[in-house]
């Protein structure tokens, strides 16, 4: 039996320049990180007692004998990926889907992970993202950029960038004392909207130059929010002022980025104190993440009382496999 735990991310800056249509000609950028609230895939051979040699246990049960009629995307394409055969797989998360916090990656990864264990096969971070990336992207033809995948599996506070076919993650060098008062600043609210990020980003890819311009404002961007970060006599609080701008930005990228409901949202919490946030994810519903001073956050917590408040803590483990028990498996000659 093999379990994975792999994290969520929310990602602050560079969102969109980090699909390969964008960054293959621009290149991109992004500053995410991932955070304490994780997903969990269990996988393990399934004995051969019953009339079916597959189950699969997520928001729904199925129970199959060809790995094609499997219906979740994901898993049967992943399952054709790495020739898996004759398992049960079980997927549990802190948090929902489609809620903008790269979700539906963080299992490509964990389930990924999870397979090479099972298989006694070690993988790279790199190679875990890249071959998330490939399933994701290629296998199933999700619409959608790179660094959730590769967020999921590395893990941690990174910039990452990329270029003509490649990208390369770096850790924001800040210190500890620094990191903590950015993560106590940060506050992540559920607008109970969800929303497939695919069908977002399919709404928005690009088409005029007037996004490309949007997305080349938010990847310069990037540039300033890492010298806020690692300058120890910047002002913290321009993080969040940064945010704001990069909101706004955001939001005018797409008709489905943004909503009346998630507009008034953003509207009341920087009435209530928040120096900026902003949605998190391709859009259209999901979390929010605001950047608020400690003295004022219990006069958002109360004008967002109708939202629920998720408390976090950045993380750096990544994806990792938290328990193994090798199983013996002779495939059944047909």
């Amino acid at each position: 039996m093999i379990i994975t735990k792999t994290p969520f991310r929310m990602s602050f800056f560079g969102g969109g320049t980090d699909m390969p249509e964008f960054f293959n000609k621009h290149g991109g950028a992004v500053i995410s990180t991932s955070f304490d609230k994780y997903c969990y895939v269990n996988v393990r051979h399934l004995p051969r007692f019953f009339d079916y040699s597959t189950e699969l246990s997520y928001a729904k049960i199925e129970r199959v004998t060809d790995t094609n009629d499997i219906v979740h995307p994901l898993i049967r394409n992943a399952m054709k990926q790495l020739d898996m055969r004759e398992i049960r797989l079980t997927y549990e998360a802190d948090l929902p889907a489609r809620s903008g916090l790269g979700t539906s990656s963080s299992f490509a990864v964990g389930m990924l992970n999870a397979f090479y264990a099972l298989k006694g096969k070690y993988v790279s971070k790199k190679e875990l993202a890249d071959k998330a990336i490939y399933l994701e992207r290629k296998l199933c033809d999700e619409a959608g950029g790179w660094q959730d995948q590769i967020a999921a599996s590395f893990g941690g506070f990174n910039r990452i960038n990329f270029n003509d076919g490649g990208y390369e993650v770096l850790p924001i060098i800040i210190s500890p004392e620094r990191k903590k008062l950015l993560n106590d600043n940060l506050m992540l609210f559920f607008t109970g909207f969800t929303r497939m990020s695919s069908e977002i980003q399919k709404e928005n890819r690009l088409n005029d130059e007037s996004k490309t311009g949007k997305l080349l404002d938010m990847l310069s961007l990037v540039d300033e929010a890492e010298a806020i970060l690692t300058d120890k006599y910047t002002d913290l609080n321009e993080f969040g002022r940064l945010l704001d701008v990069t909101w706004k930005l955001k939001r005018n990228t797409g008709n489905k980025v943004s909503t009346d409901s998630i507009d008034n949202v953003y509207k009341t919490a920087r009435k209530a104190g928040a120096m900026g946030g902003k949605l998190l994810g391709a859009g259209g519903g999901g979390f929010f993440v605001f950047y608020v001073e400690k003295e004022k956050q219990e006069e958002v917590k109360s004008a967002l009382s109708d939202f629920m408040y998720v408390p976090f803590e950045f993380e750096t483990g990544g994806s990792q496999v938290i328990h193994y028990t090798p199983e013996s498996y002779e495939e059944v000659k047909k």
